[in-house]
């Protein structure tokens, strides 16, 4: 399936940010990876082989279930050029079996990063809230939000995207957690930097007219654009650096996307600003027009 490209891609750009970090702030971490495609589970590995190097005087436990009963003859050949400090587990059994799996590596209190396919389920998010810090990419079938439960957890950042394939397969839920303002931007540009011909177009939960947009660097702003207009209505003028703050966090956008989709809503007039001219720095007050704030 074209999601499978884009999820397996959105894993390892994730993980790459996440490890060196990880490696920097602890002398163990762990690693929990719950996902049916074999192939998310080899190209996980093939990162933290990547690390090798600063891996050594650092133990860092990798956690894999699902993924078939031939994974472990796949994975075999990568794990032969791990480094000794790495311990690559293969447990049967889904993402449900991730509580008792976490709990048994002693994962709580220290770096985790948990990437499972599975429902939004109590014991679950409970398990991968206890890394300190502790970060998860959840994905999941439909479009059921998933935002709501992962901030009930424990997440304070969390960010949503709907993944449409563009032959009609069915769409997925993605939906990352964190309490690192560092890592939800680096989410927020692996969304963008994955590949744009894997057939596969983003719809933000949060965007009033439900608009497809496809994979690119620069994306199409129109639905951002809705967003920070709808922000304006709910909350009256927000300064250029609280737009941005919003952008990051409750848009599939990046933060740096803000002041582009701004200048275009000043130049149609929808917003206006305050003070009128220079810069658009974060201290500048923006306003809905009159015309576009809602009745009543």
């Amino acid at each position: 399936m074209s999601t499978d490209t884009v999820l397996r891609e959105l894993l390892v750009r994730q993980l790459d940010h996440w490890l060196p970090g990880a490696l920097h702030r602890s002398r163990w971490a762990t690693l929990a990876l719950a996902f049916p495609d074999p192939g998310a589970a080899e190209a996980v590995l093939r990162v933290v082989a990547e690390f090798a190097d600063r891996l050594r005087g650092r133990r860092l436990t990798v956690l894999v279930l699902g993924g078939g009963p031939d994974l472990p003859a796949r994975l075999g050949p990568i794990e032969a050029v791990l480094p000794a400090d790495v311990a690559v587990h293969v447990v049967p059994g889904d993402a449900s079996r991730l509580p008792v799996v976490l709990k048994a590596a002693g994962a709580a209190g220290a770096p985790l990063l948990t990437l499972a396919d599975a429902t939004a389920e109590p014991a679950l998010l409970a398990a991968a809230t206890t890394g300190r810090p502790a970060e998860l990419l959840l994905t999941a079938p439909g479009s059921a939000p998933l935002r709501p439960a992962l901030t009930g957890a424990g997440f304070p950042l969390v960010t949503e995207v709907e993944l449409v394939p563009a032959d009609g397969s069915p769409a997925r839920r993605v939906a990352f957690g964190t309490r690192l303002d560092k890592s939800l931007e680096a989410f927020k540009d692996a969304l963008w930097e994955v590949d744009e011909f894997a057939g596969v177009r983003y719809r933000d939960p949060e965007d009033p007219a439900g608009g497809l947009l496809d994979i690119a660097l620069h994306p199409e702003p129109g639905p951002l654009r809705r967003e920070l207009l709808a922000e304006l209505a709910r909350s009256g003028p927000r300064t250029v650096t609280e737009l941005r703050r919003h952008t990051l966090t409750a848009t599939v956008y990046r933060a740096a996307d803000t002041v582009p989709a701004l200048m275009t809503l000043l130049h149609s007039g929808a917003v206006t600003r305050d003070p009128e001219h220079g810069r658009l720095g974060g201290d500048v007050l923006i306003s809905a027009s009159e015309g576009d704030r809602p009745a009543g």
